[in-house]
């Protein structure tokens, strides 16, 4: 989260202006510290884990700072840090209904991975955007936790593109989150001011999207039904 305490202050309440879960991904990962395996081809594995107990607990801080602010959702990419966060939510020193949302780059690839993060505390799982519906339908037999899945992919993750899915997505998955991301764009990660012309533009593009995949749900699949968000008052 490289966000002043303003910045996420004011983040929280134009989410509350609108009815909008407000979710930040933990920082710092693996891909912003002074180590070079995450950046090879063959060590890209490694992607957003918490490199050593020194980021581990960069981690934790940064969930309690977010929490202390009225955050209640996270992006965690690392599986040690969901155990860690599972467990202080367990013990109340993050509140009930702190959202532990697994990342995309923390994928569960099959039903048994989706478990395993579901008994870590997961309250929200990714999956890998390349799934079929077949073994997206496997996962969700496996658990209950709502499922996060990426319509449109962005480049840096396959640049796929599964709008017309989205009827069957649904049918399969439900309760599920149906993400917009976007080829033919740019990394941010991390953003800033110096990109903010960027973010903004893209944003507004991923919100078209979504209105097209909405669009074609409406079509296909008349009879599907949007949960309710339950939004935090804090």
């Amino acid at each position: 989260m490289l966000l002043t305490d303003d910045e996420i202050s004011a983040m929280l309440a134009l989410g509350r202006a609108h009815g909008i879960e407000v979710c930040l991904f933990v920082g710092p990962r693996a891909t912003w510290d002074t180590g070079v395996q995450a950046a090879s081809v063959n060590g890209r594995i490694l992607g957003c884990s918490l490199r050593g107990a020194d980021q581990l607990a960069y981690g934790i801080e940064d969930v309690l700072r977010g929490a202390a602010l009225g955050l209640r959702s996270v992006l965690v990419g690392d599986v040690g840090h969901l155990m860690v966060l599972g467990r202080m939510k367990a013990k109340g020193e993050l509140p009930s209904d702190f959202v532990l949302k697994t990342s995309v780059t923390m994928p569960a690839a099959n039903p048994a991975t989706a478990r395993v993060l579901e008994d870590l505390g997961a309250t929200s799982i990714n999956l890998p955007i390349d799934l079929s519906l077949a073994q997206i339908a496997a996962v969700r037999q496996a658990v209950d936790a709502p499922i996060d899945f990426y319509v449109e992919g962005p480049d840096d993750l396959g640049g796929t593109v599964r709008h017309y899915e989205i009827p069957e997505l649904v049918r399969v998955a439900a309760p599920i989150y149906l993400k917009f991301g976007l080829r033919n764009s740019p990394g941010l990660y991390p953003s800033g001011q110096h990109l903010e012309a960027t973010v903004l533009a893209l944003s507004r593009e991923r919100v078209r999207r979504a209105a097209i995949g909405l669009g074609i749900l409406a079509r296909y699949a008349p009879d599907a039904v949007a949960s309710r968000l339950a939004v935090s008052a804090r």
